[in-house]
């Protein structure tokens, strides 16, 4: 009797043990993430940290259930190239790629592995997907397009007697080719014609704009890497010639620009974590149509702008969501 209570009490203590480890669940598996930026300035970096943060509210953490990593190309196509064909050869389960050089070295080095791009103005312009409707492929993402009607209303607002704007732009970004030809269509509209420094590295960028210089009577910078990375450049030639500056990257304002109207690339980025999240989730990349962000900020700069030879308006000072002292 007593080895028959003996084997019964066993049973139930294993009837008890199988029946918690199939009420409990099995601990995820662990996810990766691997991040990608053509260079490092405060509106990207922006983007890659909204991407790490909204991962880890949808329950993804670094060092926990999260392999999280992030390379810079420094500027160079080449490096961005490299950094997507080591991120293809560890295949991850998402490639978050932030600006087009780096998206585009990305979608070239794989057709399976998800790529969600990031800060892409134009992603069809660009060749990442055909339209901006579910690409059927392994890409998604969310664009940065800026509203260039809206921008040179802006320039109107800052100067209103600009006639001849200049733009400083990346000829071998694309990103910053379809803006510039976009410009070219929305200036005549808009009573100005557009006057191109084109700058194809980061240390061209100054010198774009010393070649501006007795041609324009405005500068306007869009959301191009170089020129944001050399943003400064343009701001002492500004100020020099009595130039006003205005700009797409709202960041730019604290640099130096008169004023910009912009997006808040930490939202972008944390619009990318969720689409990142999803596909983590299980959903395809291509049934998730491509993204814009329609939150745009103005911000001001008094200062700069005395500096650069114009008074802000009291009426664009009190429309601005923010006013750099």
């Amino acid at each position: 009797m007593v080895q028959h209570s003996f084997l019964r009490s066993s049973l139930a203590l294993i009837a008890a043990a199988a029946a918690t480890a199939i009420a409990t669940p099995a601990l995820a598996a662990e996810k990766s993430v691997a991040v990608t930026a053509i260079v490092e300035h405060k509106a990207l970096d922006a983007v890659r940290d909204g991407v790490k943060d909204e991962l880890k509210s949808a329950g993804f953490e670094a060092g926990k259930n999260l392999k999280f990593q992030y390379q810079s190309a420094q500027g160079n196509n080449g490096t961005a190239a490299q950094i997507a064909r080591k991120y293809v050869g560890e295949r991850p389960d998402v490639i978050v790629a932030i600006a087009t050089p780096s998206a585009q070295a990305v979608v070239a080095a794989s057709k399976d592995i998800p790529v969600v791009y990031s800060a892409v103005t134009d992603p069809v312009a660009a060749k990442l997907v055909k339209t901006w409707e579910a690409s059927g492929t392994n890409v998604t993402g969310v664009s940065d397009l800026s509203p260039l009607d809206k921008h040179l209303e802006l320039i109107k607002r800052v100067l209103p007697n600009a006639k001849r704007v200049g733009v400083i732009y990346s000829p071998g970004e694309a990103n910053s080719v379809a803006i510039v030809d976009a410009l070219k269509k929305a200036a005549p509209a808009a009573g100005m014609a557009l006057v191109e420094g084109a700058a194809a590295r980061t240390v061209d960028v100054a010198s774009a704009a010393q070649s501006l210089v007795g041609k324009v009577d405005v500068i306007y910078a869009p959301t191009d890497n170089n020129v944001m990375s050399a943003f400064e450049g343009i701001v002492k030639v500004a100020q020099q010639a009595k130039i006003p500056v205005v700009a797409a990257d709202t960041d730019a304002v604290k640099r130096g620009a008169v004023a910009a109207l912009g997006l808040n690339y930490y939202d972008i980025g944390q619009q990318t974590g969720k689409i990142v999240v999803r596909i983590l989730q299980g959903q395809a990349p291509g049934t998730i149509a491509s993204q814009t962000s329609k939150t745009f900020e103005l911000h001001v700069n008094p200062g700069a702008a005395l500096k650069q030879g114009v008074t802000l308006s009291d009426e664009l000072l009190k429309s601005a969501q923010v006013v750099v002292k």
